[in-house]
């Protein structure tokens, strides 16, 4: 798939209606809401399609490559199980795709020269002196927080800050992903899902259809079939939607990765609704400029 064939599917606006998300208006969901497009800038934009195709990648393999390369040079396996939600075999595919074309250090600098170029040239109006504010807010929020069960955070926070200030706005918000994202798969594991349970479950509770979602992370019509009669079997869907125990169980599962956010919630302490203002509005730019879906449910997915 080439960026112009994932742009053209993924960011279109959504059509019909549209219901708000229910994610909740807790400090950790909204920080979490408001740095998805700044961090994931290094998957829809300009830069980062230039960057990819420099080195011979297409949209997936940039995006699996950029992002796994926080892990090190490790097996498929290793990426597959950190991504979680997407079909192994595809990610492992995807992995040696990227890997025999660059080296992790030259996927690690692909990765930040996109973010820090997007982010550049969207937030072209924006003071780096108020850039270098939210950002040290979030590194001291974010030094001491608990990389143990979380890979891709732990990979990407002991990688060095990028000098520009864009780039370390782009390494800010993708360190509050990753940290979010670990906590979130830790909890889906906890309450007895796989990856495609935990897939159908977010896209019911966000508001797509069944399997809308659910379909585009590789997984073949007979595992997605497999995997929602053992749903229905548990009690968590009603025919192709939640079922009120299905609900109480991904509500379960939102409520843990938000406490698993918790110390660095805590400490940002009376900076947070400062920062969501601040790191929402660039999001926002993002999305203007095209370089981000605008659909809602892609959005409070990830």
């Amino acid at each position: 798939m080439d960026f112009d064939e994932a742009r053209s599917v993924f960011c279109q606006p959504r059509t019909g209606t549209v219901v708000d998300p229910p994610v909740g208006s807790g400090a950790a969901r909204r920080l979490r809401d408001a740095v998805e497009p700044l961090a994931m800038v290094t998957v829809w934009s300009d830069p980062a399609a230039e960057q990819s195709g420099a080195a011979g990648l297409d949209f997936l393999g940039g995006y699996v490559g950029g992002r796994a390369s926080a892990l090190g040079d490790v097996e498929g396996s290793v990426v597959a199980a950190a991504f979680a939600v997407f079909e192994p075999g595809l990610v492992g595919g995807l992995w040696d795709q990227a890997r025999a074309a660059c080296s992790v250090t030259d996927l690690r600098a692909m990765r930040e020269r996109a973010g820090t170029a997007a982010l550049r040239t969207v937030l072209a109006d924006v003071g780096e002196a108020e850039i270098d504010t939210v950002v040290e807010a979030l590194r001291v929020a974010l030094d001491p927080a608990d990389v143990i069960g979380r890979p891709l955070y732990a990979g990407l926070s002991a990688l060095p800050w990028p000098r520009d200030a864009h780039g370390r706005l782009w390494h800010a918000t993708t360190l509050l992903r990753e940290h979010r994202g670990d906590s979130h798969v830790a909890a889906c594991v906890a309450a007895g899902l796989d990856g495609i349970e935990a897939n159908v479950l977010t896209e019911l509770w966000v508001g797509f259809e069944l399997l809308e979602y659910t379909s585009t992370r590789g997984w073949s019509p007979e595992a997605m079939d497999t995997a929602l009669t053992r749903l229905r079997a548990r009690g968590l869907l009603d025919g192709d939607a939640l079922s009120a125990e299905g609900r109480r169980l991904r509500d379960r599962v939102e409520a843990a990765t938000d406490r698993a956010q918790q110390p660095v919630v805590d400490a940002l302490g009376d900076d947070v609704d400062r920062l969501v203002d601040a790191l929402g509005g660039w999001s926002g730019a993002v999305v203007a400029r095209g370089w981000f879906p605008p659909d809602p449910y892609k959005r409070a997915a990830g």
